[in-house]
């Protein structure tokens, strides 16, 4: 068959498919499913109707129930979401501030902060632990600050530390991708600084210090080994509780309230995932920031 001209149309090629194409793929889905079977696992069993997570008894809703109406677990979690609210505010304001110092002031000092807040990512948490439980016995007894000595106050401390970390760079990594003539333009008008930062700067990282703070709120819910180290009798979040049931048996009630919190943090990184989605300026600079924090998770 041939067409105006007497070109022949052309056929479409059929894409051959190669073995190492085809191992690459099965390869993916085999990590996926290591990755999240066990994820699938304490879902599955959070609907079993049995006394333990030993055995599959049957399916039934027996175990949120429990895990509502439980007051010792209903405690831990409303310490772990008041905990984790602190430590996004907390966070939010320092890592903003220093992210914006960082880019805008950057003095002497700036590498030797750079350098510091790199140690917080990637120090293991045991040691940040074992080095906060001293410091905190000392404010709260040697000073007379009995405030250290609240166990809310303890765990806002504490997990602020990693989340400011990780706040600081996804701001910073967004400032550097932002172009500065508005705030200069801002300037030449008379603007003062306070509103050049409500009108223009703070407008413009809205989507970084929005996922840093909701990064920094589902970082502080699986914090546990500083958690397990800094609290006290009364203020015991979820993980720490989760740590000292296992030591007695695995009851599906566990199982509920954590399936529980896991859409709870998906939820959390779906609102980061949109907003880092769309961002105004296109840049990507709050999902570089947010790929390069993660490194040192």
């Amino acid at each position: 068959m041939t067409v105006a001209g007497g070109a022949s149309p052309r056929l479409p090629s059929r894409r051959r498919i190669r073995p190492a194409d085809t191992f690459l793929n099965v390869w993916g889905v085999l990590g996926l499913v290591f990755l999240f079977f066990p994820i699938v696992v304490i879902v599955v069993f959070s609907f079993n109707s049995g006394r333990t997570l030993q055995t599959f008894d049957g399916i039934g809703m027996e175990a949120y129930v429990a895990a509502l109406s439980n007051p010792a677990i209903v405690n831990s979690i409303t310490v772990s979401l008041i905990t984790a609210t602190g430590t996004a505010v907390v966070a939010t304001l320092l890592g903003t501030f220093a992210g914006i110092a960082l880019t805008r002031q950057p003095g002497w000092w700036a590498p030797g902060l750079l350098i510091l807040l790199g140690l917080v990512m990637v120090t293991p948490e045991i040691v940040s632990a074992i080095s906060l439980l001293p410091w905190f016995v000392t404010l709260g007894v040697d000073n007379g600050l009995a405030a250290f000595n609240i166990g809310q106050v303890r765990l806002i401390i504490a997990n602020s530390l990693f989340a400011s970390a990780v706040v600081t760079f996804i701001v910073r990594a967004r400032m550097t991708g932002m172009n500065q003539s508005l705030e200069e333009a801002a300037a030449d008008l008379y603007a003062p600084p306070f509103r050049r930062f409500t009108d223009i700067t703070l407008p413009l990282i809205r989507p970084a210090v929005i996922s840093g703070a909701l990064l920094a709120f589902t970082l502080s819910l699986d914090n546990t080994v500083v958690s397990s180290f800094v609290s006290v009798a009364g203020s015991t979040p979820w993980p720490v509780y989760i740590f000292a049931s296992l030591k007695a048996s695995l009851r599906p009630e566990i199982a509920a309230m954590s399936t529980l919190m896991l859409v709870l943090t998906l939820i959390v990184l779906a609102i980061a995932a949109l907003i880092l989605r769309r961002d105004p300026s296109g840049s990507g600079g709050g999902a570089a920031g947010l790929t390069s924090a993660m490194v040192g998770r």
